[in-house]
């Protein structure tokens, strides 16, 4: 199938249509890749900082401290990363100034 020239970008429309068109020619695809799933993550907490989590676990409903504490790292993980990406910008900014 003919595609565009490399320096034009394919809409997400034609990049469905080549891949509808190669779906079942197989020596349009690289070989398969397998992925294996992750072992979960365990993370040690003192036993006073453990039993105050449960409590504000309990206290917000949450189904388990697990769902309770993913929540509450995301959450914080998300307020990082706001504050490093305007930290970034205003230092963009204020490099530019000087």
């Amino acid at each position: 199938m003919n595609t565009k020239s490399k320096n034009k970008a394919l809409s997400q429309e034609e990049i469905d249509k080549i891949v509808v068109a190669q779906a079942n020619d197989n020596s349009a695809w690289e070989k398969p890749i397998r992925v294996r799933k992750a072992k979960p993550t365990t993370v040690s907490l003192p036993a006073e900082l453990a039993a105050r989590a449960a409590f504000f676990a309990r206290l917000h409903r949450e189904a388990s401290i697990e769902d309770w504490l993913r929540r509450v790292i995301e959450e914080r993980i998300d307020l990082e990363e706001a504050a490093f990406a305007g930290l970034k910008r205003d230092l963009a900014v204020n490099n530019k100034a000087a």
